[in-house]
């Protein structure tokens, strides 16, 4: 195997990996500062609104982008399974 074809895969996951947690990650940092200044305004500084407000967040969230979610995984994972011969061909000597 090439190194510079494992730098590409490596780059191409941490990509896929970014690209499908930014949703989920920036929806719950949102929901969090709101909750945050709600709770400063109103001097109500319980842990357990902030968790359970984030994870609901999170949860409508993965419902609403799971088809998005699986489009960009499964096209990811048919390229990395199509270039398995491609790979294995590359490295073996003739």
């Amino acid at each position: 195997m090439d190194p510079q074809f494992a730098i590409d895969i490596a780059r191409q996951s941490v990509h896929t990996v970014l690209l499908l947690s930014a949703p989920v990650l920036g929806v719950a940092l949102l929901v969090g500062l709101i909750v945050g200044l709600l709770q400063a305004m109103t001097q109500i500084h319980d842990q357990t609104v902030l968790f359970v407000a984030r994870l609901v967040a999170a949860v409508i969230v993965i419902s609403i982008c799971l088809p998005w979610f699986m489009e960009h995984y499964t096209g990811f994972s048919r390229e990395l399974i199509q270039q398995i011969p491609e790979t294995v061909f590359k490295s073996t000597p003739h």
